[in-house]
C-alpha cells in the first residue's frame, strides 16, 4: 500500500483543539501528525460511526451498504444481524460477515441475542446459546446484540443470563433494548450487565438510564426519530452518548448518514467537540474497535470535510485507502450469492376476510416517527357479515402472513396509514420478517401480498391502475443490486404509496415495525393480535 500525506486543519477531539497539520500515512496506518505553519482550509477528522444499525433495513447487502455509507464519511458500523438471523439462522449471520469482508469498510457485527425474538411469532431461524458462544470467539463479533427480552433479563431467566454470561466471558459488551423502562425495573435490567440502549423516546427515560451507568445511543432512522427529544443530553453527558440510525432505508442512506446528525447537533448550538466525541470516538472505546481516531500508529481511518457545520465530505479513507471522494463512492460492487427462506404459497382474497362480531375493535395506532403503537378503540364497517376497512376514519385492514409455512393470515385493523386506495405490502417485517400488508380492501391486499410471494421477498404497492414491486431476494429482505439503483426504485415505490394517500414520512419503514412484538402497545404477529404490555395475545373485537 502506498504512502501519502494530506494537509488541513486537524480536528483534535480529545484535546478540544484545531491546528494546521500534515497527516502522514504508511502501510494503512498514521505514521505521523506534524504541526505546520500553514494548511489548506479543509478539516481532517476521525470518520463517523453508526453505533447501532441493522444493515438489512437498508434493503442492501453489507457490501452495497458500505458503498453508500462511505460517501457520507462513515467508516464503521456496529451492526446487529438479527434480521437475517431470524430468516436464515446462523447461515444468515455468516453471510453478513463474509459479504462485509469483501469491501474496505469496518463492519462490527454482534451475536444476535433473541432469535427468534419471541415465542409468539413464526421465524425462520434460531440462534442458540451455543451459537452465541461460537460467534463470540470470532474477531468479527464484538458484542452481544440488543437483549430485547427485558422481562427475562429483569427476572434473571436462566437462558438470558447464560447468553449475557457468554459475552462477559469473552469480555465483550452487551447491547440493550428497553423502550420505556425506568426506575427500579430499569436499574435491575442494567445491573444484569446491559451497557447501552437506543430505544429511549423521552429525555426523562434516558436520564434515568444514564444515572445507572447505561450509555445512550441517540437514534434517528427512517421510522424512529428520537434526535430532537434526546440531543439535549449531550450537554452534560457527552462521554455517555453515541449516534445511531438503527434502521435506515436505501433512499435515506443515499442522501445522508451520521454526518447529518452531527450537522443537526451543531446547528442546535451543541459543543462541536462533544458532538464529534459522540459521533466518532465513543463507539471506538465502548466496543473496543480497531478503528483509528487520528492518533499516530492508528489505522488510517479518517475523513476530510469542507467545514465543521454541514460536514460535507470531500474524502473518506479506511485503512489508508481512499474509498469515497467528492460525493462519489470508490468501492466497486462485488458478486453476491443469494440465500433465502420463503415457503408459503399464494393467497386468495377470502384468506383476508374477517367474520364480524361487532363494529368496535382494538386498533393499532401507528405514530409517525415512533415505534410505539398505542391501542385505541375504533369502529370498522360491516358488509355481508364481514368486517372491512373504514377509510373515511382511516381505519384500515392490516395482515401478517407467515412466509415460512402455508398457514392462514392474521388480520386486524390499524390507523394513520392514510391510504385511500389500494394496498402496500412488505416481507421486511421486524423481527421475524413475515409478510405484512395494509390496505383499503381485501382484493388489493391479496394482490400486494402475492406480488411479494412471487418475488420471494420485497416491497409492493398496488391500486386499480398500477402495481409495483421492489424485489429483495436475499433473505426476502435485501437486494444484491447496485445500492443507488435500489435507492431509486425504493424512492419510486415510496412515492406511489404516498400518492395513494399515505401521509407517513416512510410508510414502508413504519409498516415493517407493526409486527415488532417487543415494542408496546398493540402489534400483530402471524399468530394474532398481541398486547405488548401484558405480553400475550388479545381479542380483536371489544
Amino acid at each position: 500500500m502506498k504512502s501519502f500525506s494530506i494537509s488541513g486543519q486537524f480536528v483534535d477531539i480529545p484535546n478540544r483543539q484545531i491546528f494546521h497539520a500534515e497527516v502522514c500515512v504508511e502501510n494503512g496506518k498514521i505514521s505521523q501528525v506534524k504541526k505546520t505553519d500553514h494548511a489548506p482550509d479543509v478539516y481532517i477528522m476521525p470518520g463517523f460511526i453508526d453505533a447501532h444499525v441493522h444493515v438489512e433495513s437498508s434493503m442492501l447487502v453489507p457490501s452495497e451498504f458500505a458503498r453508500l455509507a462511505v460517501v457520507h464519511g462513515t467508516v464503521a458500523t456496529i451492526s446487529d444481524p438479527h434480521e437475517i438471523a431470524n430468516v436464515c439462522g446462523m447461515k444468515g449471520v455468516e453471510y453478513m460477515i463474509e459479504n462485509g469482508n469483501k469491501v474496505p469498510f469496518k463492519f462490527y457485527f454482534g451475536a444476535p441475542s433473541c432469535v427468534p425474538a419471541t415465542p409468539f411469532e413464526t421465524a425462520g431461524g434460531e440462534i442458540t446459546a451455543q451459537d452465541i458462544d461460537n460467534l463470540m470467539a470470532r474477531k468479527e463479533i464484538t458484542y452481544l446484540a440488543e437483549m430485547m427480552n427485558w422481562p427475562g433479563t429483569v427476572n434473571r431467566d436462566a437462558l438470558v443470563m447464560e447468553k449475557i454470561g457468554i459475552a462477559q466471558k469473552y469480555g465483550k459488551p452487551v447491547d440493550g433494548h428497553a423502550p420505556g423502562l425506568k426506575g427500579d425495573v430499569a436499574a435491575k435490567y442494567i445491573s444484569a450487565g446491559i451497557s447501552t440502549d437506543h430505544e429511549c423516546f423521552t429525555q426523562e427515560e434516558a436520564l434515568d438510564k444514564l444515572r445507572h451507568g447505561m450509555k445512550i445511543s441517540i437514534r434517528e432512522g427512517s421510522a424512529a426519530k428520537n434526535f430532537e427529544a434526546l440531543i439535549g443530553l449531550i450537554d452534560k453527558h457527552a462521554d455517555m452518548i453515541m449516534f445511531c440510525s438503527d434502521d435506515k432505508h436505501p433512499d435515506n442512506l443515499a442522501v445522508s448518514h451520521i454526518n447529518h446528525l452531527a450537522a443537526r447537533a451543531v446547528a442546535e448550538n451543541k459543543d462541536l467537540f462533544d458532538v464529534l466525541k459522540a459521533a466518532c470516538l465513543n463507539p471506538i472505546s465502548h466496543y473496543n474497535l480497531e478503528v483509528g481516531s487520528l492518533n499516530e500508529g492508528d489505522p488510517a481511518d479518517f475523513i476530510v470535510v469542507k467545514d465543521l457545520e454541514k460536514f460535507e465530505v470531500i474524502k473518506t479513507f479506511i485503512d489508508g485507502q481512499l474509498v469515497a471522494e467528492n460525493g462519489k463512492t470508490l468501492i466497486e460492487s462485488v458478486p453476491n450469492e443469494i440465500i433465502n427462506n420463503f415457503k408459503t404459497g399464494k393467497k386468495a382474497v377470502e384468506d383476508f376476510q374477517i367474520e364480524a362480531k361487532g363494529q368496535a375493535v382494538r386498533v393499532i395506532e401507528a405514530l409517525d416517527g415512533q415505534l410505539i403503537t398505542p391501542e385505541i378503540k375504533g369502529e370498522i364497517l360491516v358488509k355481508n357479515g364481514k368486517a372491512i376497512s373504514n377509510p373515511e376514519r382511516d381505519i384500515l385492514k392490516i395482515t401478517v402472513v407467515n412466509r415460512y409455512d402455508d398457514t392462514a393470515p392474521a388480520v386486524a385493523f390499524i390507523k394513520n396509514f392514510g391510504l385511500t386506495e389500494g394496498a402496500i405490502a412488505s416481507s421486511v417485517g421486524h423481527d421475524s420478517h413475515n409478510i405484512i400488508a395494509v390496505g383499503v380492501d381485501d382484493d388489493s391486499i391479496a394482490k400486494a401480498v402475492n406480488l411479494i410471494i412471487e418475488a420471494k421477498g420485497g416491497v409492493s404497492a398496488v391500486n386499480a391502475n398500477n402495481s409495483m414491486v421492489l424485489a429483495l431476494p436475499v433473505g426476502g429482505i435485501m437486494s444484491a443490486e447496485d445500492g443507488y439503483k435500489v435507492a431509486d426504485q425504493y424512492t419510486a415505490i415510496d412515492k406511489m404509496a404516498k400518492d395513494m394517500g399515505s401521509s407517513l414520512q416512510s410508510p414502508f419503514m413504519t409498516l415493517s415495525f407493526m409486527a415488532l412484538l417487543v415494542i408496546p402497545d398493540l402489534k400483530l404477529s402471524d399468530k394474532g393480535l398481541f398486547d405488548g404490555q401484558k405480553f400475550e395475545f388479545t381479542d380483536l373485537f371489544l
